[in-house]
């Protein structure tokens, strides 16, 4: 018994190695989520002194995101082309040089295509650092990620205050300036910490026509929901669908020389993992574009009040998250993730009578407190149970699926609950507005309801896949308690 403790400790200490490996992999990621939004309060500024109009500017932003989701599929092909570190250690790189010239740029145009090189270069530091973590943790990614996912969790909503602050003392190049002492830093650690990989290398032919139309496909879908209902965003959302069509048959004929393995997809754990993380995701980013519009639109509070109100779910992630490790290691993916599911739902049900009796603030900000710790138990349990029942192998493909899953989670669900919401705005009816945000919240709940049931679906606990040999979906039970 004694012995059995001991070893129980062990399994539940993470090595000092660790901690340098995923400090050095959150880094970039932090980096490169924070250069999402850091030029979002700046685009007046921008538009000024680079003489042009805020239309033109603004992509300045949308061109980086766009950029994130083109180079997204390239994630697994390179790391079995060249490995893990050298992934790491060109992108990184490439995101410095492309900040330097983002300050450097002489004219808009030049800025959007900096920016565009920027967001490529940083589209594969997110799913780069859960890659490099997966590899290093193992059994303890949930531990591991409880932790890491903090920063990241924090770098969009620091982007704007340090733009603030920067701005408000020098130029607004020295909002990539900025980049070059971090990315000088980064680097070095990188080639200080990171181990090096190559004999894990498996070179294979790149799939350029998957790539063909699963890039286009993610860029254009993103640039649609954005744009639901203009007719060109309609036109991108069904030309991204027939993309999608062609590309699933293409990778079913390919199978394993495919850009995306969808042979992944027959193992059970995995398939309900990504399920799960797309409406996770889709949850989230559908009630970050619901909730404000609601509390600013239909009920009239200014939009420091709505600020203010909204950091409680932002709270509410930040005091759970860094428990979220042990609370997986003691209750099991399954318990935890479908635990934070309904509390998300119990978080989320008040805005359905908020709409026709009206709540006072301080019950608001206790259900946005409610779902944002929520929220923040559901991601970390699916993606351990993702990246732990795959073989170390697969890891790389895993990544990049799970990546383009999650990216797509949020447009799709937002797109659904925006589109909804004007239909109901522009019904005739004599009912107030605010009875349509309260049907919107309702449908918001639908979608809570079967993320409870796909977050059933994950095992109870996982097991480290073996290294070389490929479980069937039929064995995935010999893998769970």
């Amino acid at each position: 018994m004694a012995s059995s403790a001991e070893e129980q400790r062990e399994a539940a200490q993470v090595s000092p190695q660790l901690w340098k490996i995923s400090s050095v992999a959150v880094l970039g990621s932090f980096l490169a989520q924070m250069d999402a939004t850091v030029v979002n309060v700046s685009l007046s500024s921008l538009a000024l002194e680079l003489h042009t109009t805020l239309s033109s500017i603004q992509w300045v932003t949308s061109g980086y995101l766009l950029a994130l989701a083109l180079t997204l599929p390239l994630n697994g092909w390179l790391v079995d082309r060249i490995g893990a570190k050298a992934v790491y250690l060109w992108c990184f790189s490439a995101f410095t040089l492309s900040s330097a010239l983002c300050g450097l740029a002489w004219s808009a145009n030049s800025l959007i295509g900096f920016r565009i090189l920027q967001g490529m270069s940083g589209g594969l530091l997110a799913p780069m650092a859960q890659l490099l973590m997966a590899r290093a943790a193992g059994a303890k990614m949930a531990r591991v990620l409880g932790f890491a996912a903090m920063p990241i969790l924090l770098a969009p909503l620091l982007g704007p205050v340090i733009a603030g602050a920067v701005l408000h003392f020098a130029s607004w190049r020295w909002l990539f300036l900025v980049n070059l002492p971090f990315g000088a830093l980064a680097l070095a650690l990188a080639a200080l910490f990171l181990p090096h990989d190559r004999h894990e290398r498996r070179p294979r032919s790149l799939d350029l026509i998957g790539l063909a139309l699963l890039s286009p496909c993610a860029v254009l879908f993103l640039y649609g929901s954005e744009r639901a209902t203009d007719p060109f965003g309609l036109a991108a959302l069904a030309l991204s669908a027939l993309l999608f069509v062609i590309f699933l048959c293409w990778a079913r004929r390919k199978k394993h020389d495919a850009i995306i393995d969808l042979r992944l997809f027959k193992g059970e754990i995995f398939s309900a993992a990504v399920v799960a993380q797309f409406l996770s995701q889709g949850v989230s980013f559908a009630g970050q574009m619901l909730v404000p519009a609601f509390l600013t639109r239909a009920s009239g509070l200014s939009p420091s009040e709505t600020g203010l109100l909204l950091a409680a779910q932002g709270l509410g992630m930040m005091v759970s998250y860094p428990f979220v490790g042990s609370l997986v290691e003691r209750l099991g993916n399954r318990n935890l993730s479908a635990g934070g599911a309904l509390t998300a739902l119990a978080g989320t049900l008040p805005f359905v009578f908020l709409a026709s009796h009206g709540l006072p603030s301080a019950q608001v900000a206790a259900a946005l407190f409610v779902r944002g710790v929520g929220l923040s138990c559901i991601g970390i349990p699916s993606i351990s149970a993702a990246y732990t029942s795959v073989k170390r192998e697969d890891l790389p493909m895993a990544t990049t699926t799970l990546n383009i899953v999650m990216r797509m989670g949020g447009p799709t669900l937002t797109t659904i609950c925006a589109t909804f919401l004007g239909w109901r705005l522009a019904a005739p009816t004599t009912a107030p507005a605010s009875s349509a945000y309260g049907s919107a919240f309702a449908l918001l709940c639908g979608f809570h309801l079967v993320l409870c049931a796909a977050t059933m679906r994950l095992p109870h606990r996982v097991r480290k896949a073996p290294a070389h040999t490929r479980l069937p979906s039929s064995e995935a039970e010999d893998r769970t308690d």
